[in-house]
C-alpha cells in the first residue's frame, strides 16, 4: 500500500459539509482483497480489537486494504477523543487505486491519524508490531494540544448554534466570527470590545482596589509591601489575619490567605515575589470565594469555589488520598479536563505545615484536610453554581464593579459568607476582578447545574437574529463565470455595497485590485471573507479549488450556474464525464442557505437543471427561450423565472413581473450575443434573490460596460484600421462555439482567428475547437504558448491542425511559435472590414499589447 497524494478538504467538498483528510492509494494485487492477505484480519484486530469491519465495503463485494485503512483511521481518532462520524473510500479509475476519505476535527490530528493507520495496516500485513496506546497517546496529546480550550469551545459552540460562522485564526485561542464587515473576534473569552486600558487596571490589583473603593464598593483594606518587613508593618496596620498576594498575577498564583503571625506572614511574601515584583498585603475577609461572571450588564453565573481537600479514611497518607482522587476521570492537566489534577507543590506542603501536617500524614477517618488556602480550579479546586441564590444587591455590586474597570467580561471574586445577602450586610467584599475569566467553572460545575455562559458571551457581541453573514454569492459553471461574477459586483455596487470580488482575474476590493493571477479558489474566498471592509462577497469557484481543498465557507446566500455543457478540464482530478463535473459544481448548489438561500440555475442545460433537486433553498431558472419545458414548469409552479420575450430579459415571479428593454444593456449589444444575455439573466438572479430593489439591478446592469477594464478577456471589441478585433478568453468547446454564434451578427468582409489551447486538454478537446473554427473563419493562426502543461513541443499545434482537416470554410493556416508573435502577425496583415477573432492566454499582456498597436495606428504627429 502507497500513499501517492494526501490533502486536507478544509470545506465543503464532493463526498460531503465535513472537514476532511482525502489520501489517494495505490495498493497492489493482493490488498483488494483482505481475504488474500494470510492472517492479515486477526492481525488487524490484535493491534486494534475496537475496529469495527462491516461484511462489505459500499458496493464493493470485498474489503480493501484502503478500506481498513480508511476504517483505522477513522478509528484512531474516535479512540482518541475527537468527536468525527463520517469516512468513505472511492474507487479510482486507475487499477488499484483508491480515494480514502476520512472527517477531522483538527487538521494536524487527521494527518497524524492517516500516519498512524497507514503504519497499522502495513504492520498487520507484515505481522510487525504496533503499540495501539502509544499511538492513541500521540493522538490524544496533539488533539489536547491544539484544539480549542474548554472557554473558548463554549463560545465557538454557542456560535455555531446561532448560525454565525467562525474560523481560528491561529493555533491559540484567537478566534474570529462572521465575515467581513459584520466580523468579531475573541481570544479565550476576552472580545475585541475587552477594552486594554480596562485589562490594564485590573493587573494592577491595588489600583482597581482604589477604584472600587471609590465607588462605594465593598474591598479589602491594604497596601503595597516593599520586602517581607514591610509586610509584616502592613498586616500589624490592616489587623490580622491577612492575604499576601502579588500585585499582578492570575489563576490565584502566589496568594497566601488567612495569615496570622509574622513567619507565616514572611513566608507568604517569600511564595508571592516569585510571581511578581510588587506584593500586596490585604485584610482577610472570612467566609467563602465566590467567582461571579459579568457578561455586558448582566451577572450570568456565580459559583463557590472550594480549594482543593481530602477526606482521611484513617488508613491513606495525604499523598495516597491526593492519588485516588486524581484517577477520577474529570481531573486532567491544565483545562483540558472539566477538573485540575491536585499536586502537593511547595504551596500546599507549606499549608500542610501550618496546620502540622505533612504529605505523609494519615488523616484519621472523615477529617477533612485543605491542602491550600486558595480555591482556584487551576490549583484543584471545585466549584459549586450558586448563580440562581445571588441577592439582588449583590449581583448590582458585582456588575458595577466590571462596570467602573470597564470590562465587558469580566471574571469577580467575591469573598462572603453566603451569596444570599448583600456584601454590606455580611462584611463581604470583592477581592478581585479578572479580564479574561475561564468558564469552566460555569460550564461544568462539579456540583450544581451548568451555566449557558458561551451563549451569553455571544448574545452580548451579536444583536439577536444577526448571524454575523454578508451576502455571498458564488459563481461557477464552465463558462460565463467571471463576467456574472463582475456583473454581479457592479450590480451590488449601486446598493452602496462595498464588495469583495474573487475571480480568475484578481481579487478586488471596494474596486482596488489587491491579489493578481486565478483568484478562483477557496483560499482567496477565505481572504475576502476576512478583510473588515467588505459588505458582500462574490466569488468565483472554479474546479480546481472545489476538488483541492473543497469551498471557501460553510454556506452561499447565492448559488450562481451558468451552464456545463460539454464541460471543461475532462480527465483531470479523476473528472472523466460532464456528469462527474457537474458533480464537482453542483457542490455549490448543496451549500446554499437552507430555506432562505437561492440556486440559480441555467433552465436550457440539463445538467445544470437538475441540480435543483439538490437545493436545501429555492431556485430561480434562466433561459432565453420562455418556453423551455424547465421553465415552464417552474413557471407554473409560480416559482421564479427568468426569460427573453419582446426584446426584454423579463423576470416572472410571486410578486409579478419585471422587464428590462436588452437594447439597455451594453453587455448584451442591444441582445445580439447570446451568451452574454445568458450572463446577465444569471446576474438578475442574483440580484433578485437578495431582494435588491429593481432599480438598483437595472442600474448595475446599464451601466456595466465590457471593456479591459471591467471585464478583461471577454469579449473585449476593438476598432483597428476600420476592422473589428474581439479579444477573448475562450478555451474549451462550448466557449468557442458561443463566440462563433456571437460573431454571426457582426457584419464582415473576411473572418480570421488567433488560438492555442491549454495542454492539460484531452486530445479530442482541443481538436474540436479548430472543428468549430474552420467552419466559421476563412484564415487561422495557430500558436504554441508559454505553457504545454505536459506536452510536447509543437504536440498542441498539431492537435489544433487535425481539427481543421475536413475546415468547410478555412482556406489558411498558419503556425507560430509565441502569443505575442502570432498577435502582432495577425494584426500586421489585418484588411480594412476584416474580423479578428483573438483567443488570448496570457490576458493582461495580450490585451495590452492590443493596446499598443490601436494606439499608434490612431496617433498622428504634428
Amino acid at each position: 500500500m502507497k500513499v501517492l497524494r494526501i490533502r486536507a478538504l478544509r470545506g465543503p467538498n464532493l463526498w460531503s459539509q465535513h472537514t476532511s483528510i482525502e489520501a489517494t492509494i495505490l495498493c497492489n494485487e493482493s490488498e483488494n482483497n483482505i481475504n488474500n492477505l494470510s492472517g492479515f484480519e486477526a492481525k488487524l484486530r490484535s493491534h486494534f480489537p475496537e475496529i469495527s469491519l462491516p461484511q462489505h465495503a459500499g458496493h464493493h463485494e470485498v474489503i480493501t486494504v484502503a478500506h481498513v485503512l480508511e476504517l483505522v483511521a477513522l478509528g484512531l481518532q474516535v479512540q482518541a477523543g475527537c468527536p468525527v462520524t463520517f469516512s468513505h473510500t472511492a474507487k479510482a479509475p486507475e487499477v488499484n487505486t483508491y480515494r480514502v476519505i476520512v472527517e477531522y476535527s483538527e487538521e494536524k490530528v487527521g494527518r497524524l491519524a492517516f500516519e498512524l493507520a497507514q503504519t497499522l495496516c502495513n504492520a498487520a500485513i507484515d505481522d510487525a508490531v504496533f503499540d495501539l496506546n502509544g499511538a492513541l497517546l500521540r493522538l490524544r496529546e496533539l488533539n489536547e494540544d491544539i484544539r480549542l480550550g474548554p472557554s473558548t469551545r463554549a463560545i465557538v459552540q454557542a456560535a455555531i448554534a446561532r448560525g454565525i460562522p467562525f474560523r481560528r485564526l491561529t493555533e491559540g485561542s484567537l478566534v474570529q466570527f462572521g465575515w467581513g464587515s459584520k466580523q468579531r473576534r475573541i481570544q479565550a473569552s476576552e472580545s475585541d470590545m475587552t477594552s486594554a486600558v480596562a485589562e490594564s487596571i485590573v493587573q494592577d490589583k491595588e489600583l482597581t482596589k482604589t477604584l472600587l473603593h471609590a465607588a462605594g464598593i465593598p474591598v479589602p483594606l491594604g497596601r503595597n509591601v516593599k520586602n517581607a518587613d514591610d509586610a509584616w508593618a502592613a498586616a500589624c496596620e490592616i489587623g490580622t489575619p491577612v492575604v499576601i498576594k502579588p500585585q499582578d498575577s492570575n489563576q490565584g498564583k502566589g496568594v497566601t490567605v488567612n495569615l496570622a503571625n509574622i513567619e507565616e506572614v514572611k513566608a507568604a511574601y517569600t511564595i508571592a515575589t516569585e510571581f511578581s515584583n510588587s506584593v500586596l498585603v490585604e485584610r482577610y475577609i472570612p467566609g467563602h470565594d465566590y467567582r461571579m461572571l459579568v457578561v455586558g450588564s448582566k451577572l450570568v453565573a456565580a459559583a463557590r469555589r472550594d480549594p482543593p481537600q481530602v477526606i482521611g479514611d484513617g488508613i491513606s497518607s495525604i499523598r495516597q488520598l491526593v492519588e485516588q482522587i486524581n484517577r477520577d476521570p474529570r481531573r486532567g492537566e491544565g483545562h483540558v479536563a472539566s477538573l485540575t489534577k491536585i499536586h502537593l507543590d511547595e504551596i500546599s506542603l507549606s499549608h500542610l505545615a501550618t496546620q502540622g501536617l505533612t504529605a505523609d500524614s494519615i488523616p484519621a477517618k472523615g477529617v477533612h484536610v485543605v491542602l491550600r488556602n486558595n480555591a482556584n480550579l487551576s490549583t484543584g479546586g471545585t466549584a459549586t453554581d450558586v448563580t440562581d441564590d445571588v441577592h439582588p444587591e449583590l449581583a448590582e455590586r458585582v456588575i458595577a464593579a466590571a462596570q467602573v474597570v470597564g470590562l465587558d467580561i469580566c471574571g469577580v471574586d467575591v469573598v462572603c459568607e453566603s451569596v444570599m445577602h448583600s456584601l454590606e450586610e455580611q462584611g463581604g467584599g470583592i477581592i478581585e476582578v479578572n479580564a479574561a475569566p475561564g468558564l469552566r467553572m460555569h460550564l461544568q460545575p462539579s456540583f450544581g447545574k451548568p451555566r449557558a455562559v458561551g451563549e451569553a458571551i455571544v448574545d452580548n457581541m451579536f444583536a439577536e437574529g444577526d448571524d454575523a453573514r454578508i451576502p455571498v454569492i458564488s459563481v461557477t459553471g464552465t463558462n460565463g463565470k467571471t463576467t456574472a461574477t463582475r456583473l454581479i459586483a457592479n450590480i451590488l455596487k449601486k446598493a452602496n455595497k462595498r464588495i469583495g470580488v474573487a475571480c480568475t482575474d484578481g481579487v478586488y476590493i471596494d474596486g482596488q485590485c489587491i491579489d493578481t493571477g486565478d483568484c478562483s479558489g477557496p483560499r482567496s474566498a477565505r481572504n475576502i471573507l476576512f478583510h473588515p471592509d467588505v459588505d458582500a462577497a462574490v466569488l468565483e469557484t472554479a474546479r480546481g479549488g472545489l476538488l483541492r481543498e473543497g469551498l471557501g465557507f460553510d454556506h452561499c446566500h447565492v448559488a450562481v450556474v451558468t451552464n456545463i455543457g460539454m464541460g471543461d478540464h475532462l480527465g483531470l482530478a479523476y473528472v472523466n464525464t460532464v456528469e462527474e463535473l457537474a458533480a464537482v459544481k453542483r457542490i455549490v448548489v448543496q451549500n446554499v442557505t437552507p430555506e432562505t438561500g437561492f440556486a440559480v440555475l441555467n433552465a436550457a442545460d440539463p445538467l445544470v437543471a437538475r441540480m435543483a433537486d439538490h437545493c436545501p433553498g429555492s431556485v430561480i431558472f434562466f433561459a432565453r427561450d420562455s418556453h423551455h419545458p424547465v421553465l415552464a414548469t417552474h413557471r407554473a409552479q409560480r416559482k421564479r423565472v427568468i426569460y427573453v420575450e419582446n426584446r426584454c430579459i423579463v423576470a416572472l415571479g410571486e410578486a409579478g413581473e419585471y422587464q428590462i428593454p436588452l437594447n439597455e444593456i451594453p453587455l448584451t449589444k442591444n441582445g445580439s450575443i447570446n451568451f452574454q444575455v445568458e450572463n446577465t439573466m444569471a446576474a438578475i438572479g442574483a440580484g433578485w434573490a437578495l431582494g435588491l430593489d429593481w432599480a438598483v439591478i437595472r442600474a448595475g446592469l446599464t451601466s456595466f460596460v465590457n471593456d479591459m477594464q471591467t471585464a478583461p478577456g471577454r469579449f473585449n471589441l476593438f476598432n483597428y484600421r476600420n476592422a473589428t478585433l474581439i479579444a477573448d478568453y475562450g478555451h474549451n468547446p462550448d466557449a468557442i462555439q458561443a463566440l462563433v454564434s456571437a460573431i454571426d451578427n457582426i457584419p464582415s468582409k473576411k473572418r480570421s482567428v488567433v488560438i492555442s489551447a491549454a495542454g492539460d486538454r484531452r486530445d479530442e478537446d482541443i481538436r474540436q475547437q479548430t472543428r468549430i473554427l474552420g467552419d466559421a473563419f476563412d484564415e487561422v493562426v495557430l500558436y504554441q504558448d508559454q505553457c504545454q502543461r505536459g506536452r510536447a513541443d509543437g504536440e498542441v499545434l498539431t492537435l489544433l491542425r487535425e481539427g481543421l482537416g475536413n475546415a468547410k470554410r478555412t482556406q489558411k493556416i498558419s503556425e507560430i511559435v509565441g502569443e505575442a508573435i502570432a498577435i502582432d502577425a495577425a494584426l500586421s496583415n489585418i484588411e480594412d472590414g476584416e474580423l479578428c477573432l483573438i483567443l488570448v492566454d496570457q490576458v493582461e499582456q495580450s490585451l495590452g499589447q492590443i493596446s499598443n498597436r490601436i494606439a499608434l495606428a490612431d496617433y498622428k504627429p504634428f
